[in-house]
């Protein structure tokens, strides 16, 4: 991803209801808005020193770019988020797992090395690619809970076919994927963790599908052309950061509650902040 971030928006939606508060709300949302204006202050300064600092201006970036090992060290971005989606941890203290296969032959059986086999995979994980490359989904990537895809040191395109699905997980991190071209799948059998496979209907085409999901953090990726949204949270999705993304041609291009009769969205509380939202985009672009 581009090494300049683009400050374009920083936007939080806080919506309660006072009968039904989920454990990842927070009571307080303006605590959360000081919090991140100190560290895009604090970055700033740093920014502002010139050559005697790394700093950017950006605070994420700032966190884990200044260090010259962060390939080492790739875990550390677990605490670089900002806003509502800060405690995403995704696979944080968890093995790092490298997908060295880009097939997707089978969702129901999906093979060792894979990185349909790492998400479904109960334990936290960390994971990384070989190489640069290209994954074309047969069906949607439906993702377990506390993992982090980390697409840094190569150039990873999810492309050409169904794309991401965080329904009803938490503590996800999605950093550094190309993710663009997304079809609908469905009417199939997909697997979701290693004990268990089940049908799916028809999807939406999303880039990025976040469907009850809590603690989510999607940073650096670019995202194009999906069938339907690129980033959608619905369904009393919280607790989420999206940063850093670069947005290109695409007419709906986010959605945040699908429904004013959904009530359980009225607990939404979601960061957007330093987006680029790029050329060709038509609608749903939130300031």
């Amino acid at each position: 991803m581009t090494n300049t971030p683009f400050s374009l928006v920083l936007l939080f939606f806080s919506f309660f209801m006072p009968t039904l508060i989920s454990s990842s709300l927070v009571q307080n949302p303006e605590l959360v808005v000081q919090e991140v204006n100190r560290k895009i202050n604090a970055s700033s300064a740093r920014r502002n020193l010139g050559y005697l600092s790394c700093g950017s201006g950006n605070p994420i970036d700032d966190c884990w770019r200044c260090d010259s090992n962060w390939e080492k060290n790739r875990q550390r971005l677990a605490d670089c988020a900002i806003g509502f989606g800060k405690n995403a941890i995704g696979g944080k203290n968890g093995k790092i797992y490298v997908v060295t296969d880009a097939s997707d032959d089978n969702p129901v059986t999906p093979k060792p090395g894979t990185l349909r086999h790492a998400v479904i995979q109960v334990e936290p994980l960390w994971i990384i690619f070989a190489r640069d490359m290209v994954i074309k989904l047969k069906e949607e990537l439906i993702m377990n809970s506390f993992k982090t895809i980390d697409g840094r040191g190569a150039s990873v395109h999810i492309a050409g076919g169904p794309c991401i699905t965080i329904q009803y997980v938490t503590n996800i991190i999605i950093h550094g994927i190309h993710i663009h071209d997304c079809k609908q799948g469905g009417n199939a059998m997909v697997r979701d963790s290693p004990r268990h496979f089940g049908w799916r209907t028809i999807s939406d085409g999303d880039g990025v599908s976040i469907f009850g999901g809590s603690h989510v953090w999607v940073d650096h990726c670019s995202l194009s052309n999906c069938e339907d949204g690129l980033i959608d949270a619905i369904y009393g999705s919280t607790a989420i950061t999206i940063s850093n993304n670069y947005m290109t041609h695409h007419d709906k291009v986010m959605l945040l509650g699908h429904s004013d009769s959904y009530t359980h969205d009225k607990n939404m509380q979601v960061t957007i902040a330093f987006n680029h939202f790029g050329e060709g985009l038509v609608q749903r672009m939130p300031r």
